[in-house]
């Protein structure tokens, strides 16, 4: 007897692909043990090997880190907090570029698409540089004179990236909903407002959720780029520790902490983001 090959069903189809792909081995865990055994003994190895480096010194290695991993980790909330601002200032300009790019009049849509391919393609460090240097130091809004420190000038230098990744995002979005979609509301008599807002969007904010967050985890590790312009981050406490200490030997135990208190913060992100892909059906 012949077997002929069978079709499957869109949602039995993908279970195999993911399966194909070995998403199903993904452990239920946020953190593989090989993962957090591995930085805990990175950690470890670095302090042992400084620790033996400085046999004769006053001051052990463990007890230089407890006396600035306060500090340091005073500069890394510092990171997460431009991070934030970054992206929520980069995700309210980036929404509207991205649907300016679908817009029906090509004089705008052209123009938002050479917004979004520069912003997109320009190093990040040279659009901090420009907005360091470039922006005044306080603007007057009727009558009101707003300073704009040298940390709100690096938030608007990376919110800038974050504006054109974010268009993306929402244009591509937007194009993957099927065109029958738009069809059917236009059957319905919905304007091309109503139909974006109440029929496409709702369906597209599922498939734009975990790029975005993929591009916050981007954004938090680049965040260590401020310190280049002068702004006191983690990356520049944790170098003006090693230079008050005065001790090369503390050089790695010391960017290995910084660096873990990023992959801790950075890694669920990353996790969570592979679970959505998967509980949305987002295959990338």
């Amino acid at each position: 007897m012949t077997v002929l090959p069978v079709l499957l069903p869109p949602s039995q189809a993908l279970d195999a692909a993911r399966v194909d792909r070995g998403w199903n081995q993904l452990p239920a865990g946020v953190f593989r043990p090989a993962v957090a055994a591995g930085l805990i003994v990175a950690l470890a190895l670095s302090i042992a090997v400084a620790e033996a480096a400085t046999a004769a010194a006053p001051f052990s290695v463990l007890s230089a880190l407890w006396k600035w991993a306060p500090l340091m980790f005073q500069g890394f909330l510092f990171n997460l907090l431009v991070s934030f601002l970054a992206m929520g200032l980069g995700t309210l300009a980036g929404v509207p570029l991205g649907l300016a790019q679908l817009s029906v009049h090509a004089s705008v849509r052209r123009a938002a698409w050479a917004v979004t391919q520069f912003f997109r393609n320009a190093p990040w460090l040279v659009l901090l540089f420009y907005c360091m240097f470039l922006l005044p130091f306080e603007v007057t809004v009727l009558g009101v004179t707003i300073p704009l420190p040298g940390w709100a000038k690096s938030v608007v230098g990376l919110a800038l990236p974050v504006m054109a990744n974010v268009a993306e995002v929402v244009r591509g979005g937007v194009q993957s909903i099927p065109s029958g979609q738009w069809e059917s509301a236009e059957a319905l008599a919905f304007t091309r407002r109503q139909t974006l807002w109440m029929v496409i969007l709702p369906q597209c904010l599922k498939r734009m959720t975990p790029p975005w967050m993929n591009l916050y985890a981007i954004l938090t590790m680049a965040t260590t780029l401020i310190s280049v312009v002068g702004i006191q981050d983690g990356m520049t406490l944790t170098r003006g520790a090693l230079v008050a200490e005065g001790r090369t030997e503390l050089f790695i135990p010391m960017y290995l902490l910084l660096l873990s208190w990023f992959f801790l913060y950075c890694y669920p992100i990353a996790r969570w983001t592979q679970r959505l892909e998967r509980r949305f059906n987002v295959i990338s």
